[in-house]
Parts: C-alpha cells; structure tokens; sequence
C-alpha cells in the first residue's frame, strides 16, 4: 500500500462482507419457502427483495472500495478529501441500513408503508429496485459525492491513465443509469422501457465496463504485467461490451408492447455479447502465461476463475435463451433464474473477491498469509453454485415443457413438478453459505494469523 488514504478501501470491504453473508443467509431462507412457504416469519416476497437489493448494495460498496484503492495509486496522490470520503461511507451505510430495516417493517407489517409527500415510505414496489424515493436521492447524493472525490483526486493530481479513466467512466455510467429508475411513468410500457436502462444498462454495460478496468488492475498487480498491452485488451472489451450491450438491452424489450424491431436488434446484440466477455477469459490466460512470477496467487486465481465465469454465466448461459425464437418459450421461467445466480456470481461476486484478495493483504501489511481457507472458500462456492444453476436450469426446463407446450396452470406446475429441484437447491444454497462464511471469516482474519510453511 503505498497511500494513507487507500485504507479507506477496507471500511467499504467490511460493510461489503456483512452484507455478502446477509444477502446469502436470506437467499438459503428464500430456497426453504420454495418447500415450506411458512418457513419464516417474513414472506417470500420480503424475503427476495432482501437478498436481491443486498447483492446489488453489497457489489457497488465493494466496486467502491476498490475505486478508493485503485485511483490513489493510479493517481500518485492521497484522496483529494479523505473526511469528506468517509461521510460518503458512514451515509452510505446508514442509509442503506435504513432501507433493510425498512424492508423488514414492510415484511411484518404492510400497512406501515404509507403515503409521505406523495410517496412510499418503505418500499416503491418496483421489482429490483424497491428502495423508496428519499432512499434514492440519498444513494444518488453518495454517489456523486463519491465521483467528485474521485475526480478531484485525478485533476488534482495531474495523473491520468487508461484504467483509472476506464474505471470512473464505467462509475459515471452506472451512476447516470440509475436516474430513469427515479422517473415514474404511468404507462406499464414506458415505465418498464426506462426501468431496464437501470437494470439491464448496470449489469450488462456500466459494471462490465467497470469489471474490465478492474480486471486491467489486477493482471498488472500480481503479474507485473505491462500497462500499455493491458490498456490496449481493456479498450478493446470495454468497446465491444458497450457495444453489445447497449443494443442488447433490446431482448428485454420483446414482450412489453415495443416495435417488433426490437426482436431483431436484441437477438442479435445478444449473441454478441459473449464475445467481450471471451476476451476478457483470453486476456487473463494470456497475461499469465506470458508472465510466470506471480505476487499473489490467490488473487491471481480470483481474478482469472472470474473472467471463466463471466463468460459462462453472463456469456453462455444468458444467450442460451434471449434469442427471441427461444425466449418466447422461456421468458420468465427458471432459466431466466439460472442465468442471474451464474452471471452474478461470475461477472461481479468473484470480482469483488478478487480485488479483496489482492488489495487487503497489502492494506494489512500481510505480504505473506495463510490462503488455504481463502482456496477452501472458493470451492465451495463455486461447486455448489454450478449445482444450484444446473439444478435451476433442469427446474426452468421442464416448466417450460409442462406450463409452455402442454399448458398447465403456472400455480399447478410450481406445486407438483419441482419438490426435488427445490430440494436440491436448498441442499446446495446450504453448501455456498458455508463458502461464504469461510470467506468472511477470511477477511476478518486474513493478515492476524501466520502463514503455514
């Protein structure tokens, strides 16, 4: 660590971390009321909107925490404001804590989501992003906090290279994004036209424009790798993703009562939008090979097992069915389900870890530490999410067959076809919340216990 500043980094891994095992704890209770709907004492519906706006928040402060190590270093320079940063982390956190609470409010008692000023207290009902109107304008005063902090810093510095650009044009990408998401529009159509610009244009454009700078970062820290020929890959997937995943925005467009332009524009785009996410696995691979003496393996093995399961998840797995002759069939089964819990994991959980495995070691001063719990967490993890993506996609599968071609009851189909799958799932979700916790109890310890010899 070479800046004073980029501790910082750590308070918004932490927060990353809790957040991490809450989403997965949830998720675990989610995969149970699939088979005993009374499981819990919140329903399903509270608890989905807890796991899924957990892995969202968890992501992004963990995207920042990164941005607050990798820009001082770009930068040659501390943070332009360091106190002002660590408001920006204490109001993200609290207002973020305030939406779960909320949440869990709502849960228990619905008629506490009232009308104030003309809008919901606790919960806008829009799926995926349900935080309420005084929610959102604190998360989007954070964030331009945070990306002024960031400028500042690069300006006045006087530093300016490709990935850190990259990284911040990817961070005001994603924060623009989330503006449409504050409009409300009382037709179902426009509402929902604008609502995957939030959605589709995070996921699939901002955070992969981010994921490659990042992926640029890391190659160049343990491998010693050359700054200019990771440049040159990182402009070329940056490009190619932008590319095909702005247009590709359109396979969400088919069914919402758009010009059936739309099909054509979005299947196309669609299975593009692979072809970055390969080069991205090439560039790993090649820059390993090309350079042997590696500072950290572990991260090193993050890093690279992360671009394989960016392409596999968001790449294979989500062209396998929005190509329009096919989606028609599946759009809104179990596949749909598959293709988010593989590409999540792939394209931005193992990002996120990765950039903790390269970046905290060096924060604690711990060149040396113990990675066998860290190696030990990833295999659990990953085997028990590609068990809970195969056992979601043969569930999606035969939905599809049952409710899709011989036209069963959609109620019918979810109680009888599926107790096994759902089983399964669970068993599984069981097997990467104990990843998990091994993860987080990685990073608490990581650095504070001596390396085995």
């Amino acid at each position: 660590m070479k800046y004073q500043s980029q501790k910082l980094a750590q308070h918004f891994y932490t927060f990353a971390v809790v957040l991490f095992l809450v989403q997965v704890l949830v998720g675990v209770i989610a995969a149970a009321q699939f088979i005993w709907p009374d499981f819990f004492i919140l329903n399903f519906n509270t608890i989905r909107t807890l796991h899924i706006n957990a892995l969202v928040v968890w992501l992004l402060v963990g995207l920042m925490g990164a941005t607050y190590y990798v820009v001082p270093e770009e930068s040659q320079s501390e943070l332009w404001n360091l106190p002002l940063a660590k408001l920006q982390f204490w109001a993200t956190v609290i207002a973020t804590s305030a939406v779960i609470v909320g949440y869990i409010i709502q849960g228990l008692f619905p008629q506490a989501n009232t009308l104030i000023f003309g809008t919901l207290a606790l919960n806008e009902g829009r799926e995926y992003i349900e935080a309420p109107r005084w929610a959102d304008w604190l998360i989007a005063i954070s964030v331009i906090l945070f990306l002024i902090i960031n400028f500042m810093t690069m300006f006045k510095s006087k530093k300016w290279t490709g990935i850190q650009g990259t990284l911040l044009a990817g961070l005001t990408f994603l924060a623009l994004m989330y503006l449409p998401g504050m409009v409300y529009m009382k037709s179902m159509v426009k509402d929902q036209y604008w609502w995957w610009w939030v959605v589709h244009l995070w996921v699939e454009g901002a955070w992969e424009v981010i994921a490659g700078a990042l992926l640029a970062f890391m190659l160049m820290k343990v491998t010693n790798a050359k700054r200019e020929v990771l440049e040159k890959w990182m402009y070329l997937e940056v490009g190619l993703v932008l590319f095909t995943g702005i247009l590709g925005t359109g396979h969400h467009y088919y069914w919402i009562g758009t010009p059936g332009y739309w099909l054509w524009i979005g299947g196309i785009f669609s299975s593009l939008e692979p072809i970055p996410l390969l080069m991205m696995v090439w560039d790993a691979f090649r820059t390993t090979r090309e350079h042997r003496v590696v500072s950290n393996k572990l991260g090193l093995f993050y890093a690279t097992a992360h671009a394989i399961f960016n392409f596999v998840g968001a790449g294979l797995w989500g062209v396998i069915h929005t190509l329009p002759q096919v989606n028609k069939w599946t759009h809104g089964t179990q596949l749909t389900t598959a293709h988010g819990h593989l590409a999540f994991y792939g394209a931005y959980v193992l990002l996120v870890m990765a950039m903790i495995y390269i970046t905290l070691p060096l924060i604690r001063g711990a060149a040396n530490f113990d990675t066998s719990r860290g190696y030990r967490s990833f295999w659990w993890l990953t085997i028990s999410m590609v068990f809970i993506v195969l056992t979601i996609t043969g569930a999606g599968m035969v939905q599809t067959y049952m409710e899709r071609l011989m036209g069963l009851d959609y109620v019918a189909v979810k109680a009888n076809y599926n107790l096994w799958f759902w089983i399964f799932r669970g068993i599984f979700g069981l097997g990467f919340l104990y990843g998990t916790w091994l993860f987080v109890l990685d990073f608490f310890k990581l650095g504070k216990e001596q390396a085995k010899a």
